[in-house]
């Protein structure tokens, strides 16, 4: 199976970056794209060039680093899908297929197809965590919850954080993310002690780093955990309710 392949090549984050064309004439329809990256350095570097410098771990679509922009369309072709899960059969013998890192301001590009997604780590730091003194964590059964309750919450914290929602967004914003963290947190009993703090760190994070919602929805096409629009309302409801409680932790 032949691929062209026009790949983003940037040497740094102060260098300027430009497509370069290569050919994969061995690909299979069974390959993903870190693997078809993979087949790709392998030529490179055996013709004494330098690799395609791009990120990836499990492989399964659960850690979300490997994303990256497939023809204008983060991660690729396939909706809710990883890149790493995205496979050329869903190609045809001969395409030209762009890849480039994920465009939003708030994702600069560190080498190629690497971008700096810290960004969202910093929106975790604002309030994805719940704080329990050393010693007096309860039993996990202390604290009855109902199934319907329980999946709600898994629902919301099935985010990977790869942050395809904030460079599908026209807007770069990071709604989808921030309401799902959000919505996790204040579905669970563990999570309401500080609910106000949490909304008003997690949306002074937000609104330092990333671009304001406008609805589009074109965050929840690309999702590959298939978190639904109602996070991003999540997230002004949460604000709300904050300062409502002004002063107060629940």
């Amino acid at each position: 199976m032949r691929i062209t392949l026009e790949v983003w090549r940037q040497p740094s984050a102060q260098a300027p970056g430009d497509f370069v064309t290569y050919v994969v004439d061995d690909a299979t329809p069974e390959m993903s794209m870190p693997e078809l990256l993979d087949r790709l350095n392998d030529q490179i570097v055996e013709a004494g060039g330098e690799p395609v410098a791009f990120e990836s771990d499990c492989r399964e679509g659960i850690c979300g680093c490997c994303g990256i922009t497939v023809d204008d369309r983060p991660h690729g072709p396939v909706a809710n899908t990883p890149t790493c899960q995205q496979h050329l059969r869903n190609f045809s013998e001969g395409d030209v297929v762009r890849l480039e890192p994920f465009r939003s301001a708030a994702f600069p590009v560190v080498k190629d197809l690497v971008v700096d997604r810290s960004a969202l780590d910093r929106v975790v730091r604002g309030g994805g965590f719940v704080s329990v003194d050393t010693g007096t964590a309860p039993d996990a059964e202390d604290r009855q919850i109902t199934f319907r309750r329980a999946e709600k919450a898994l629902d919301f914290a099935a985010c990977i954080g790869c942050g395809a929602c904030v460079a599908a967004c026209p807007n770069g914003a990071a709604h989808l993310f921030s309401g799902a963290l959000l919505t996790h947190f204040s579905t669970l009993p563990q999570g309401r002690p500080e609910r106000s703090r949490r909304a008003r760190g997690v949306v002074k994070a937000v609104e330092a780093e990333f671009g304001p919602c406008s609805t589009y929805g074109e965050c929840v096409e690309v999702c590959p955990a298939g978190i639904p629009l109602a996070a991003v309302a999540a997230v002004n409801k949460e604000m709300m309710r904050a300062a409502w409680r002004r002063g107060s932790d629940d």
